[in-house]
């Protein structure tokens, strides 16, 4: 996929202007199942940067687990085609799309799980702000699931099991 020469330029005067703090995140890339990124059968080409150049993300504190939060997926995003984008930096357990119960379909997000926190890293610097099936993704790492408060019982209900309709008026 090639730039135009009026958006190269003006995203090199972009960067050039730019006051973004060293650990700003100034980087996207294009990875794509489609065959532009690396897949199952690209493994060793990696995702070309849309700035011409290799610009990494700076100051960002190190993994404490090899689980990965993978946010801004797309709707059509499947666990495989997932597992397919980051299959070139370690031997992944897990890859799963987070998907809507009523719909299939994802909800823009999904976890990556790595065998060791090393690849995990590794996975984390190459695919952070890069395209995956047309949309940008972010990687951040997992953090434990909070327990949801238990639900409180109904301390209305006439009986064990039952409760009693309040509706005042009748409608016949």
């Amino acid at each position: 996929m090639a730039l135009s020469a009026s958006s190269s330029a003006l995203l090199r005067r972009l960067r050039r202007s730019s006051t973004v703090a060293s650990s700003s995140v100034f980087r996207a890339t294009f990875c794509s199942s489609s065959g532009s990124g690396p897949g199952p059968s690209q493994s060793a080409q990696l995702p070309s940067s849309i700035f011409g150049d290799d610009t990494e993300v700076a100051n960002v504190p190190p993994l404490t687990t090899p689980k990965l939060f993978v946010s801004g997926l797309s709707k059509l995003t499947t666990d495989e085609r997932l597992q397919g984008a980051f299959a070139p930096f370690g031997r992944i357990l897990e890859a799963k799309v987070i998907t809507d119960k009523v719909s299939g379909r994802s909800k823009g997000f999904g976890f990556v799980k790595y065998a060791t926190i090393e690849e995990a890293e590794k996975a984390r610097q190459e695919m952070n702000a890069k395209f995956l099936d047309g949309w940008v993704i972010f990687i951040d790492p997992a953090k434990p699931r909070q327990s949801k408060p238990a639900p409180q019982q109904d301390t209305r209900s006439s009986h064990a099991g039952f409760t009693t309709n309040k509706t005042v008026g009748w409608c016949g």
